[in-house]
């Protein structure tokens, strides 16, 4: 009998680390140094979040981000099934106290009256990068440009077209849900940084081994790519060695 009071107490508290990994409120601060990219804007700020589904934004985020970021971007998965565009609208505004938002598509936004969701982006001023570029050019007349793509698993991603927009030899980056797109980059496409999530880190991992590795920045031979575990979760509310989070992106010349 004392046994199973231990078994089921280790469980118990084994499950409520799992749900509190999963409602972490993490900002990861990365600094990128890219020697393309350009001088005259010193150095850009990118608040980075991916993958929310059903989780409100807590203000501990905003707060920590408030005035350092220079905009937002959200990596797809804004919502889901069962998500009320309620608290979609919420999560938007705590979103735009940061700065400008930009947002790229991924296969859950798909699954609810995604022509309401688009709407809805549109009336909260946020730019939609469905196979689109903005410029962003200093006073020095420098420039660079952020790309995104729609959703890959819709087959509605058309790299051609956001790359047909930024100049060839100008610094890109590239925001696409899946990480699977940097398959399609090739090194003269000269896309310095992607940004995605999508995978969730796994989610969980028993014993180091999950459905996905855990978030990171990996360089690769045509491109580096961010690879979020994500602030919310699928499925179940727990995570286990893949610990929810977001991203404060520093890029400088270097």
């Amino acid at each position: 009998m004392e046994l199973f009071i231990i078994l089921f107490l280790a469980c118990f508290f084994f499950l409520l680390y799992m749900i509190k990994e999963a409602f972490a409120n993490r900002v990861i601060n990365t600094e990128l140094l890219f020697p393309e990219f350009p001088k005259s804007f010193g150095e850009v700020k990118i608040f980075f979040i991916s993958d929310i589904h059903r989780r409100s934004v807590s203000e501990k985020i905003i707060s920590q981000v408030k005035g350092r970021a220079d905009f937002a971007i959200i990596g797809g998965d804004l919502m889901e099934k069962g998500v009320s565009f309620e608290k979609v609208k919420a999560n938007l505004s705590k979103l735009r106290q940061i700065g400008p938002v930009f947002f790229v598509w991924g296969n859950n936004d798909y699954e609810i009256d995604y022509h309401q969701l688009d709407a809805i982006l549109l009336e909260n001023s946020v730019k939609i990068l469905d196979n689109t570029t903005v410029v962003f050019e200093s006073e020095e007349g420098e420039k660079f440009f952020l790309m995104g793509i729609d959703d890959m698993n819709q087959r509605r991603d058309r790299l051609d077209l956001p790359l047909s927009e930024a100049e060839k030899d100008g610094f890109k980056i590239l925001v696409s849900h899946n990480p699977r797109i940097t398959a399609k980059i090739r090194t003269e496409h000269r896309i310095h940084l992607v940004l995605s999530g999508h995978t969730h880190g796994g989610q969980i991992h028993v014993f180091g081994y999950g459905p996905y590795e855990k978030g990171k920045v990996k360089k690769l031979k045509q491109t580096t790519v961010l690879i979020s575990n994500g602030y919310g979760t699928t499925l179940l509310p727990l995570r286990l060695g893949a610990k929810s989070e977001t991203h404060l992106i520093t890029l400088k010349n270097g």
